[in-house]
């Protein structure tokens, strides 16, 4: 019985095609990232908040998430964040809202405060990747993600002012 002999497969060729689609993939992102708007890019720009707790004044640096696709993006793919540093996203009126962890690698503690600056409620350590809904109770003006364990840590706790130009004195 002859033996069957299948014909040398070029392995070269896929290996090429990419390489080649890796360097436009690199390519294309490198001119996303040049044309990106440069609205979110002053959206993202580094500001401060204060957290009056019974332990005393909590400082963070924060980036202000004020545009609905500034908040879509949120903390997604990012794997870390300095202790003292927190992302604030601003809804402009109070409204209810709710979260999720999809993309977000990095656990997080969640803080909904109200128009008056006031933290009304805490999700603390909340799931990486996770697509579970996680509602504010009522309505909120925005909510500050910090480090999981920031709550804790530094005793924030519902009820907690928080002090920053977007909330009403």
């Amino acid at each position: 019985m002859p033996t069957l002999v299948e014909p040398r497969r070029d392995r070269t060729l896929p290996s090429t095609r990419q390489g080649v689609s890796r360097r436009g993939l690199l390519l294309a992102a490198a001119c996303l990232a040049l044309a990106a708007p440069s609205i979110r890019l002053a959206a993202l720009a580094a500001d401060e908040l204060t957290i009056e707790t019974a332990a005393g004044a909590q400082r963070f640096t924060i980036e202000l998430v004020d545009t609905p696709e500034s908040r879509a993006r949120g903390l997604m793919f990012r794997r870390s964040m300095l202790p003292d540093h927190g992302m604030l996203f601003d809804f402009k009126t109070e409204q209810p809202v709710a979260f999720w962890m999809k993309n977000t690698p990095l656990p997080l503690d969640m803080l909904f405060i109200d128009g008056q600056g006031v933290i009304v409620q805490i999700a603390a350590d909340t799931t990486p990747f996770s697509e579970a809904a996680i509602p504010s109770r009522q309505p909120i003006r925005a909510v500050l993600e910090v480090n999981a364990g920031t709550a804790e840590r530094l005793e924030i706790a519902v009820g907690d002012r928080v002090r920053h130009p977007i909330f009403a004195r």
